[in-house]
């Protein structure tokens, strides 16, 4: 099984297409903040969260609820693809149901293996995955470069050690962040 979570308009064939609004005509009307989740343990091998995960849980433990629930609903090794605007842009300043970052760092809290790497040195990371209980690896993570960033790449204006600079001073160098997440779970090799 193959979920669009939170898919708006964006219908995709082959996917069960999610929404909690009935007017948009998904596949299936569900509320992502309303736990448990209709669909049973283990099912799911693939989730896109396109413009999803920073509208959810403004209260924390309405987000790890959620994270808990894709962990449950997850088969070992389901990719869950997130795509959000970077908290540090306008496009996620200026909506009002932004209600969370979300950043590679972020989603590392839920990794299992860093969190006993982190007990290992006494760094001061919450262990999120060991205190739910859930296991993400973050796979891979890539930005999008916001305008006029990425015309002047483009036109080899700029190198990319300066846009890397210029994203950890300014705003408005990144317009989005998409990352491929894993679920850890004994069962496929």
């Amino acid at each position: 099984m193959k979920l669009n979570l939170g898919c708006g308009g964006s219908r995709l064939e082959g996917w069960i297409n999610v929404d909690r609004e009935a007017v948009l005509n998904p596949d299936q009307v569900c509320d992502l903040e309303q736990t448990p989740w209709p669909w049973p343990d283990s099912s799911v091998d693939e989730i896109l969260l396109i413009h999803v995960l920073e509208h959810l849980g403004e209260r924390s433990s309405t987000f790890l609820a959620i994270v808990k629930e894709l962990y449950r609903v997850c088969r070992p090794d389901a990719k869950i693809t997130i795509e959000v605007p970077h908290p540090r842009h306008d496009s996620f300043l200026s909506d009002p149901t932004h209600v969370r970052p979300i950043l590679p760092s972020m989603l590392a809290l839920f990794d299992q293996a860093l969190n006993r790497e982190w007990l290992a040195k006494k760094l001061s990371n919450t262990p999120l995955g060991l205190i739910l209980g859930v296991d993400f690896r973050v796979e891979s993570y890539s930005h999008l470069p916001a305008e006029p960033w990425r015309s002047l790449i483009a036109a080899g204006k700029v190198d990319q050690q300066t846009v890397e600079e210029a994203y950890s001073r300014y705003n408005n160098v990144v317009e989005t962040v998409t990352v491929i997440w894993r679920a850890v779970k004994p069962g496929r090799g």
